[in-house]
């Protein structure tokens, strides 16, 4: 076999072994429905993950703003005797920072099912 055909090869498991790993689910984060969102929601952290310029143009009431671009360097912020409610636009961002968070050591760790975009509550606009 030729190296050039190893190295495609080497590639291409890399890249499955990554589209697997990114998109797999996260384990102990529980997803929630509106409802069940809107219930507890005044007793957590709630992080909206999407960039600034997506949480300007409108974000649930109370929530705060950390990028999952940004969520390593600022996940100190967020307090780990709270449960922290995590969302994005659809779920995908937020499956990301709670993986982040999970290995910052964060175990209370919620993510709204269906994202922003279905979120029928409050909105506040920046």
């Amino acid at each position: 076999m030729e190296i050039s055909t190893i190295i495609t090869i080497v590639l291409w498991v890399a890249l499955i072994a990554y589209i697997i790993w990114r998109f797999m689910p996260v384990k102990g984060i529980t997803k929630l429905s509106q409802e069940e969102f809107r219930a507890n929601y005044r007793k957590a952290q709630i992080v909206d993950v999407r960039e600034t310029q997506e949480f300007k143009g409108g974000h649930i009431i109370g929530a705060r703003n950390i990028p999952v671009s940004q969520m390593k360097m600022r996940a100190k912020e967020l307090r780990k005797d709270m449960p922290i409610y995590l969302y994005c636009q659809g779920n995908m961002r937020s499956s990301q920072a709670a993986k982040v968070l999970k290995k910052a050591g964060y175990t209370n760790l919620y993510q709204l099912k269906g994202g922003f975009k279905q979120w029928t509550g409050k909105v506040k606009r920046s």
